[in-house]
């Protein structure tokens, strides 16, 4: 099998890389190790920044974004019981819109399969095993994978390592540059068939932890508690989570109790590999960065990418210019550690540190209290909620 970029992984990276490729004419095959029915339902991230959503209108597939995301334009801050707007519409003339990520790639699939390939080759395979890529510092890469029990060889000019955190690509790289930073707790994130406590996200800290109240829909809500990262989800019963978020949010009747119908645990860090790029193997998204989830960088920051790598192999295909291919990892890594002092600094602010002393408290106090009265401090906080803008 051959194609112009052979692509490994079916989350919002990869599928979008794969359509903005075929819009310019540019063949690419998506391989992916689960079934489609898993990638479509697992639930990641839930909040896009402007940029992501005109970057979906533009390629042509934000028909259902547009008729059911949730287009927010300011965020609460609570702290001492008490509520505190940023008004993110008014500071910066822009939006964020809650569209969860599994939404954005069933998506995103539906145009792949729709639209095929220019080669005839099947634009996804689900349930890929045994992949691995080969020769990428030459001008003939390839990924050899097994699938319906036959091996087979996808040949082709780049590679997109799009398979997360913990997929093939990144360990294929040698001489990595990692920073990394984990943190000591977790958030513990619960799916509630219930109408969402406001209409717009709280952020809420409260001296036994972070708490966050946001949501997918008009009835379904997602919620959040600090906690360690061992936590043993089986010591969480539904009434123990709901007397939580009561407590943390400093709301009565506005949170609807409803039926719980996912629960999780997520460890929180901060990741960036600053080798973005080996050869003809470029990586995207989550397998060169992981920021921690209270600023919502994590799947924007994956658009970002994205933006960039498209735009370079349409030129590289078009022209046969390599100048915004070499700069990749470059432009990238400018807004990537952006985006990771942002999430830095939001996740420092609001949640509990083990062992901090009453002097720190008092600091996480003030900073807050600054953020929400200060209008170049609410300013700041804004402009990189809502998204800074892209780099020409």
């Amino acid at each position: 099998m051959r194609t112009q970029v052979g692509i490994i992984g079916a989350g919002p990276a990869g599928l979008l890389l794969s359509h903005l490729l075929h819009l310019q004419g540019i063949d690419s095959v998506v391989l992916e190790a689960r079934s489609r029915s898993y990638v479509e339902e697992r639930v990641r991230a839930g909040l896009l920044e402007q940029g992501s959503v005109d970057t979906l209108t533009e390629a042509g597939v934000a028909e259902r974004l547009h008729r059911e995301g949730l287009a927010h334009h300011g965020i609460e801050l609570r702290y001492d019981g008490i509520g505190h707007r940023i008004p993110l519409t008014d500071l910066t003339g822009r939006v964020v819109t809650i569209y969860g990520q599994q939404e954005v790639v069933k998506d995103l699939i539906a145009a792949r399969l729709a639209a095929g390939t220019h080669s005839g080759n099947p634009p996804i395979l689900f349930e890929v095993e045994d992949a691995a890529v080969h020769d990428v510092t030459s001008d003939n890469p390839r990924i050899t994978f097994r699938h319906d029990g036959q091996d087979q060889v996808l040949e082709c000019a780049f590679i997109g390592g799009c398979d997360g955190f913990h997929g093939i690509c990144r360990p294929a790289i040698p001489d990595l540059k990692i920073f990394e930073r984990v943190y000591p707790f977790a958030w513990l994130g619960i799916l509630s068939r219930s109408r969402p406590v406001s209409e717009e996200l709280i952020y809420a800290r409260h001296q036994d932890g972070f708490a966050l109240a946001t949501m997918r829909s008009n009835t379904i809500s997602r919620l959040y508690l600090q906690c360690t990262p061992e936590e043993d989800i089986n010591e969480w019963p539904d009434a123990r989570i709901w007397e939580e978020l009561h407590r943390r949010l400093g709301v009565g009747s506005e949170l609807e109790e409803g039926e719980i119908f996912q629960k999780g645990v997520t460890p929180m860090r901060s990741f960036v590999c600053e080798t973005m790029r080996h050869g003809r193997l470029f990586l995207a998204g989550d397998s060169a960065h992981i920021v921690p989830p209270t600023g919502a960088k994590g799947m924007n920051l994956a658009i970002a990418d994205i933006r960039v790598l498209a735009r370079g192999l349409e030129r590289f295909f078009a022209k046969g210019e390599t100048e915004l291919l070499d700069r990749y990892s470059e432009i990238c890594l400018r807004r990537i550690w952006k985006g990771q002092r942002f999430s830095w600094w939001m996740t420092s602010m609001l949640h509990r540190f083990d062992g901090n002393d009453p002097f720190e408290h008092r600091v996480q106090v003030a900073e807050l209290e600054y953020v929400s009265t200060s209008k170049a401090a609410m300013t700041t906080l804004a402009e990189n909620y809502v998204g800074l803008p892209y780099e020409v």
